[in-house]
């Protein structure tokens, strides 16, 4: 007899529950911990009911990171293991659980049964250079949304203190102006150091583009800046704190970029081809997708970044509403979205397409959606088939 195990999985302790191939449960809700003396235990009650572990098949869910040590020690231990994505088993729990009641144990017999119904499916992770890749960009996206906020926060603080900043600089987290904000963030900083020694640091960190006339210049600024005079101490120091960090994690991200590059040029996926995707983006949506054999078809991989349309059922209507479902990789539904925009930009065909669109009465980001599919589609087929996008300009090249 067959058997199939539907584990449940958390952060601290899963659950498993085991079925027999005609539908009973065998054993219900194993709870064991996230670690080898929990995976011994869930081992040992098996074998104690059943005598032996053989023809026993695993179901998992994918829930965040957390299967994964699970996942290595069966399949070390020699278990077929199928992961299943939860939009899955979502739908199989309706029409099993009628109450849609939701509980860990409840979960885990619904697996089983679910493995039992549809049978295992092929589940491998992904190859050691692709998850180290995924680890690292989102690393890096994680440490370039906390730049975000401390800029914001500076931005916040320059707005009560000193107002008339945002003119003195093309860009307020340049070198130089970092350079000024770490030394002199406010007015009252400013008035106080001398013009020779503002006009050094100026020119030091701008190699020379800034000078006396440009120190006189913030000078007079700050003497008759609108912004707030008192708790100016306070401000002066926490922007000093602020801009050290960002200092410091700007310098982690070229760091990390490095790392990532050198990952991503070991895999040669061609990513770099597509419109809109640059050397940032491309080992995002490469890490994200991991194995394009997961996918079949390019709407299963559109489903996973989530830009496929979502759906509302009532009865036996279905509607179908131009907001996209958002399941799945919030990282890869970015970098998709963020190459849609340039793509648009420098891609003739998807200009088009943008455009018909729009004069359509469409809204940009439906518009947008429909960009950030066909970029799918075509990264679908360019993964599956290891070459170049060719461009449509080039194809016209070429035939002319």
């Amino acid at each position: 007899m067959n058997y199939f195990l539907g584990i449940d999985i958390a952060k601290t302790n899963h659950v498993a529950s085991l079925m027999n191939n005609t539908g009973d449960v065998v054993i219900r809700a194993i709870k064991f911990t996230n670690s080898n003396e929990g995976f011994q235990k869930l081992l040992s009650t098996i074998q104690d009911k059943l005598g032996k572990l053989s023809n026993i098949e695993v179901a998992m869910e994918a829930t965040g990171h957390y299967w994964l040590a699970l996942y290595s020690a069966l399949t070390d231990n020699g278990f077929n293991v199928s992961v299943y994505n939860p939009y899955q088993v979502k739908s199989y729990r309706g029409a099993y659980n009628n109450r849609k009641q939701k509980n860990d144990v409840i979960d885990s017999i619904i697996i089983a049964d679910y493995l039992r119904v549809f049978g295992s499916k092929e589940s491998r992770l992904p190859e050691k250079n692709l998850l180290s890749l995924k680890q690292l960009t989102r690393f890096r996206s994680n440490i370039v949304d906390n730049v975000s906020s401390l800029k914001t926060q500076v931005i916040g603080i320059l707005d009560k203190v000193f107002p008339e900043y945002k003119k003195l600089f093309c860009d307020t987290f340049g070198v130089t102006s970092k350079q000024l904000l770490l030394n002199c963030p406010t007015p009252d900083d400013i008035i106080k150091i001398s013009t020779t020694k503002l006009a050094n640091l100026l020119s030091k960190s701008s190699r020379g583009k800034f000078n006396k006339d440009s120190a006189l210049h913030i000078k007079n600024i700050a003497k008759s800046s609108f912004g707030i005079k008192f708790t100016t101490d306070a401000c002066s120091f926490e922007i000093k704190q602020l801009i050290n960090q960002i200092i410091f994690l700007e310098k982690q991200i070229d760091e990390v970029s490095v790392e990532i590059k050198a990952l991503y040029n070991k895999l040669d996926s061609h990513l770099l081809s597509v419109p809109g995707v640059g050397v940032n983006l491309a080992p995002i949506i490469l890490a994200e997708i991991g194995d394009i054999n997961n996918f079949d078809k390019p709407s299963k991989l559109i489903a996973f970044a989530g830009t496929d349309p979502s759906e509302n059922q009532s009865g036996n209507k279905l509607s179908t509403n131009e907001k996209t479902s958002k399941r799945g990789s919030p990282y890869l539904r970015h970098a998709i979205y963020t190459a849609s925009l340039v793509a648009i930009s420098n891609e003739t065909e998807l200009r088009t397409y943008y455009d018909k669109k729009i004069s359509e009465g469409k809204h940009h980001f439906v518009a947008l959606a429909g960009i950030s599919r066909k970029l799918l589609t075509i990264i679908y087929y360019i993964l599956k088939e290891n070459r170049d996008y060719i461009r449509y300009d080039n194809i016209k090249d070429n035939k002319n």
